[in-house]
């Protein structure tokens, strides 16, 4: 998705934009109505997740987590 903001209004707030910004999305920086620049946000070249990072480790889960729940009793007659 691209945002078009004036740059005198995003030299203040440039590091929260950005962090808003998920990876393809542009903002185009304009100056007097016109385009100046346009900051991408790169996709991801790292995950914090690891495959295996989770081995070993204890997780609890109810008795009962895949019984129908009531709200939807209705619909399973």
């Amino acid at each position: 998705m691209s945002h078009t903001l004036p740059l005198h209004a995003a030299l203040t707030t440039l590091p929260e934009l950005i962090d808003g910004m998920t990876p393809g999305d542009e903002l185009v920086l304009t100056e007097g109505g016109q385009p100046v620049a346009v900051v991408t946000r790169s996709p991801r070249t790292s995950w914090p997740c690891q495959p295996g990072s989770a081995a070993g480790r204890t997780f609890w889960m109810a008795p009962d987590f895949n019984a129908p729940l009531d709200d939807f009793a209705e619909y399973m007659e």
